[in-house]
């Protein structure tokens, strides 16, 4: 069971980080639309979406926050780490077709508590689309 453990405790150090990269397709945001069952038009209506500000359909903003999870949850902390908390703001629109990458990096460490927060970002070349906080709970290495 090793194998499938990210980063303990004693391994993470404040400015480690890491990321995740995605080219969102429609086919994502019609899926992720029937998971979560926001079907807001903004995100599957191409005429609604043509109505509004953006005058295109956006990504559902927690199609960014899952992103997150990815790194989270696969690169750091990676496999074992359980999410406590997330504060997040949406800074920009993502666009279908566009890629988002999410980065997460080690801010602070409460090794009594085995609590790590780190900023959680999300970008799409250059723009800040997302921008946050998470806390994680890590385990410690058996002695």
């Amino acid at each position: 069971m090793q194998d499938l453990h990210g980063y303990y405790l004693e391994d993470l150090e404040v400015g480690m980080s890491d990321s995740y990269a995605k080219t969102i397709t429609d086919a994502d945001v019609v899926l992720f639309a029937g998971l979560s069952g926001d079907n807001n038009p903004i995100h599957i209506n191409d005429e609604y979406a043509k109505t509004t500000p953006f005058k295109q359909r956006i990504v559902h903003g927690m199609f960014s926050a899952a992103l997150i999870s990815t790194v989270a949850g696969t690169r750091l902390p990676g496999p074992g780490a359980i999410y406590i908390d997330q504060q997040l703001k949406f800074k920009a629109p993502v666009h279908i077709g566009d890629t988002a990458t999410a980065s997460l990096t080690v801010t602070e460490i409460d090794e009594r508590r085995r609590r790590v927060k780190c900023r959680t970002d999300v970008h799409v070349g250059d723009t800040l689309v997302a921008t946050g906080e998470g806390t994680f709970m890590v385990d410690r290495r058996e002695a």
